[in-house]
């Protein structure tokens, strides 16, 4: 298993890329961060300096979107930073949240996504693509390489991530619906005809070490009220019942609307309908024991990458923990002497 970090580009930039050093040095192989160009600082400005002051993470959005930017540019910068730093980035993308939705915007239909993946990754592979009449390639990118991988919720997403996407990303580490959704996922790349082991399932969510479990679900509660924007969206489509699993819909009953302007921090003040319970069981808190055990988990249903959000009060000692105890717990066991 892989592990990343999602991080908030809040200035002072430099920040970021600290803590983005201090992820490589306790063997995270990933660094996301969000992209919301209003509510923080421009993610891929940042990714640079990221990619400067490290030597082998790979650095990339957690998500993108088709629709705050002509997909040519989003897929210029991937091939640029590539021929910059070697092939280190990598591109989460989704139909759109808080960067469309603080413009009065709204996400994407799913076939746009669809072909913005395509139009994306091909140019940023370094290939042709047909774009608006026109078969359009970057005559100076050479040899770049770049996934594409999805963030899905609804069954439609979940369809279209099965049948395009390199990866599928998950934003909260619920052991039951994560195994409903990576099979749903899994399922839809084999009637594709693709193999579906072939595609990265990357499960993300807050990460925090720690005893104090009140202050922990505290500090990370924000989190249920984003999940519960998308999982609003699904139950504006197709009701309660049905679609998803009703664990990831019940909890929502209470919501009064969204602020913005708090979204993905600790202090936000329209979660208070966030019972304890999601909080556990869609973040990864406790001691490092606790978290090894969640995480072997969602290993067995196929888990290859978990990115642990940053946004709390305990950055330094749980990257820390992570480096020392859990990272290690869940790697490769090599010996010395046979």
């Amino acid at each position: 298993m892989d592990f990343g970090v999602v991080l908030q580009t809040n200035p002072p930039a430099a920040r970021t890329v600290q803590l983005a050093k201090l992820a490589e040095a306790h063997g995270f192989s990933h660094v996301w961060t969000f992209d919301s160009h209003l509510l923080w600082q421009e993610p891929y400005v940042i990714h640079s300096a990221i990619l400067a002051e490290t030597k082998r993470i790979t650095v990339g959005p957690f998500v993108t979107n088709p629709a705050t930017r002509d997909w040519t540019v989003t897929a210029s910068v991937f091939a640029t930073l590539n021929e910059m730093y070697g092939n280190r980035t990598i591109c989460g993308i989704g139909r759109g949240d808080s960067a469309v939705r603080v413009t009065n915007g709204k996400p994407v239909s799913m076939s746009e996504l669809r072909e913005s993946i395509h139009v994306i990754r091909e140019l940023a592979n370094s290939r042709p693509v047909e774009y608006k009449g026109a078969t359009l390639q970057f005559p100076w990118s050479r040899g770049s390489e770049l996934d594409v991988w999805v963030a899905a919720y609804g069954p439609l997403a979940l369809k279209l991530t099965g049948e395009v996407g390199d990866g599928f990303i998950l934003q909260l580490a619920d052991i039951d619906i994560a195994e409903w959704m990576i099979r749903t996922v899994k399922d839809a790349a084999a009637a594709a005809g693709r193999d579906p082991e072939s595609i990265a399932f990357c499960v993300a969510a807050p990460m925090y070490i720690g005893t104090d479990r009140a202050h922990m679900r505290d500090q990370c509660r924000w989190f249920g009220g984003m999940v519960g924007n998308h999982v609003a969206d699904i139950v504006a489509k197709y009701g309660t019942s049905g679609a998803v699993p009703q664990a990831l819909t019940d909890y929502i009953a209470g919501r009064q609307g969204y602020d913005y302007n708090s979204h993905g921090r600790s202090e936000n003040d329209h979660v208070d309908f966030v019972p304890d319970e999601i909080v556990e069981r869609f973040c990864i808190l406790g001691t490092a024991d606790e978290h090894i055990a969640k995480l072997e988990k969602l290993r067995a249903l196929g888990v290859t990458q978990f990115a642990g959000y940053l946004q709390h009060d305990n950055k330094e000692e749980t990257l820390r923990v992570y480096g020392e105890t859990v990272i290690p717990a869940l790697s490769e066991q090599r010996t010395a002497k046979a």
